[in-house]
């Protein structure tokens, strides 16, 4: 059986989703799980987050999968998949709509007539958000202003006007990489603390 299967297959089996694995030239398996995630209204109202205990949970059946399966490598890390998690599946991005995500194209969205962005330009910070597509078909589509940062006591004219919203619908064949954006707060990620800062 492949690597990807017997991880895949201990770590649903343990009740937990298999967010990535990755394995290095030195030996280490590193495996990042995430606790399941079910629409809203269906009982999981409330924000659950791996632990420790769920770590070593699932670092001990792995190695007794891993061994059972003859399967080589020289250490094993199971962790949480942090702030800056990384969305691969529908499902990832149904869970996070609302969010600041960060999204890199896999080619350039080219030149489109009236853009405000570069031709070249492949990385985008902003919300993540639905979006209607043609013939009624649902996508996705990141919202972001290019305003600048303001930073804390910074004064800002009030006669400057707010730089424009734009967005950008995508598929999931388009990206090479979409990940929350680590965004450090004290109030939490749901908490507006202000404009959020674009990629270039």
């Amino acid at each position: 059986m492949a690597l990807k299967e017997i991880v895949e297959q201990t770590v649903a089996g343990l009740g937990y989703d298999l967010v990535e694995t990755e394995r290095s030239a030195a030996g280490l398996l590193r495996i990042t799980i995430d606790l399941p995630w079910s629409a809203p209204g269906a009982g999981s109202a409330v924000a659950q987050f791996v632990t420790v205990e769920d770590c070593e949970k699932v670092t001990r059946q792995l190695l007794f999968a891993l061994e059972v399966d003859g399967v080589e490598f020289k250490r094993l890390e199971v962790s949480s998949p942090g702030i800056d998690r990384p969305l691969r599946h529908e499902k990832d991005f149904e869970r996070f709509v609302g969010q600041v995500i960060d999204v890199t194209l896999k080619a350039p969205i080219g030149a489109t007539a009236g853009a405000l962005v570069s031709a070249s330009r492949k990385k985008f910070r902003g919300t993540l958000e639905r979006s209607q597509g043609e013939a009624g078909v649902l996508g996705w589509q990141i919202v972001w202003s290019d305003a600048p940062v303001v930073k804390p006591g910074q004064k800002v004219s009030k006669k400057r006007l707010p730089a424009p919203l734009q967005a950008l619908g995508f598929t999931l064949d388009e990206l090479r990489e979409a990940r929350l954006a680590p965004i450090v707060s004290f109030k939490g990620r749901g908490a507006t603390g202000g404009t959020e800062s674009n990629l270039d």
